[in-house]
């Protein structure tokens, strides 16, 4: 990944555009403990140029959300108990589909059975999915779904990008061997027929039937809370603008470590926050554009 490739892959943005040409982005994401998440996976994708956000959250963390997060709208889930999404949850979001370019679900849902229900609704549905991303708690509930008859990724059949840190990945492939990062997502996105951006430093983003591509970022500061669900909206966001699963993967990992590095040499490599990394993601694009 170069800054000279990454600049030939950033999406058109026409002076005649409304905000529905940069596309839409539904998030399902939040939980109880979890509020920040959805927060951060929200503006992530705003910032990487999506024209707009909805949030599909549980419904008691609407309000709180709104007051941090003016720009995004809204779509309240039913609980179980406050904070925890309900059963009935999944076919409000199955109904919304249809509006949305690009789906992100996982950022913080939590790990409550009701959340492994949706989770298995949406994703293993038969109605055509947007494009879509799949982080964070939507990942682990992947890992509990292999079942005695099929592994997930045989019941989960839609194309899509999963963003697994190394805890996570482990998860995913029932085995914690300390296998070759650049080996484990090269193989595992063939066999799981996904594109796998497999998060830490350098990451490494795999596509099956092509090539890995490894960022040339390394940067402890953004070993901290809430940076993989700024990445997971920042994907999201470049997906619903156009850009194929493998291009948003890839941009959106380096758009995400280039502000990382523009955060470090502001702050240094410790007290960085997730939140620190979203006014630089617009910056990095327009250094990128040569503006």
């Amino acid at each position: 990944m170069t800054a000279a490739w990454a600049s030939g892959l950033l999406p058109n943005r026409p002076s005649a555009a409304h905000k529905g040409t940069f596309g839409r982005t539904l998030i399902v994401a939040g939980s109880r403990n979890y509020v920040g998440a959805a927060y951060l996976a929200a503006m992530g994708a705003y910032r990487a140029g999506a024209g707009l956000v909805t949030l599909a959250v549980p419904e008691s963390l609407r309000t709180p959300l709104a007051a941090a997060a003016p720009e995004p709208t809204y779509l309240p889930l039913p609980e179980s108990r406050p904070g925890v999404v309900s059963k009935d949850a999944a076919p409000l979001v199955l109904d919304s589909l249809a509006r949305y370019d690009a789906l992100l679900i996982g950022c913080g849902l939590g790990r409550a059975p009701e959340t492994r229900g949706l989770v298995e609704a949406v994703l293993y549905s038969e109605r055509p999915l947007p494009p879509t991303v799949v982080d964070a708690d939507g990942l682990n509930v992947l890992s509990l779904i292999t079942s005695e008859n099929e592994p997930w990724w045989k019941l989960f059949r839609a194309p899509a990008v999963l963003t697994p840190h190394h805890g996570e990945m482990a998860r995913l492939l029932g085995s914690s061997d300390s296998q070759d990062r650049v080996d484990a997502a090269r193989e595992s996105a063939a066999r799981w027929d996904k594109i796998t951006v497999l998060k830490g430093a350098h990451t490494v983003v795999a596509s099956p039937g092509s090539g890995v591509m490894v960022s040339p970022f390394a940067n402890p500061g953004m070993a901290t809370a809430g940076t993989g669900d700024v990445l997971a909206g920042v994907i999201a966001g470049l997906l619903s603008q156009g850009l194929s699963l493998e291009h948003a993967a890839a941009l959106g990992v380096f758009l995400h470590g280039m502000a990382g590095e523009r955060v470090r040499r502001e702050l240094g490599d410790s007290g960085m926050l997730a939140s620190d990394l979203l006014p630089e993601l617009p910056r990095v694009t327009r250094v990128l554009k040569g503006s």
